[in-house]
């Protein structure tokens, strides 16, 4: 039996492949590979409500503890205004649109670049 890829690319791509399962809203990837030692990816998202937030940490979170990548730490239950995912190399935000639009992580993790993240205005 072939070894499960445990890379940083694999369980990014899980991530996003569970967001978009979910119906997650305005799904934003940044790459911090060489910019932060905190992950490999941050990964940004809105859900439609506090409930569909709560949601989907809880999903996301049982998902990539079954697929080996190990233990995950969520903050932000159960109020689910602002959840935070810590997935080691890949780190999940997701929020409700008014909490995100606050916030604005996309802005302040763009690190100069001169394109805006996608999703953003």
């Amino acid at each position: 039996m072939a070894k499960a890829d445990r890379s940083p690319a694999a369980l990014h791509a899980l991530v996003l492949g569970q967001l978009d399962d979910d119906q997650a809203q305005e799904v934003v990837s940044i790459p911090l590979e060489g910019k932060s030692s905190i992950a490999d990816h941050m990964v940004i998202a809105s859900g439609r409500s506090t409930r569909q937030v709560a949601a989907m940490a809880q999903k996301l979170a049982e998902k990539i503890k079954q697929e080996g990548f190990g233990p995950v730490r969520v903050e932000g239950l159960p109020a689910a205004d602002w959840v935070l995912i810590d997935a080691g190399d890949v780190v999940v935000h997701l929020f409700r649109p008014e909490v995100r639009s606050f916030y604005n992580l996309e802005r302040m993790w763009a690190f100069g670049d001169s394109e805006p993240a996608a999703g953003t205005a």
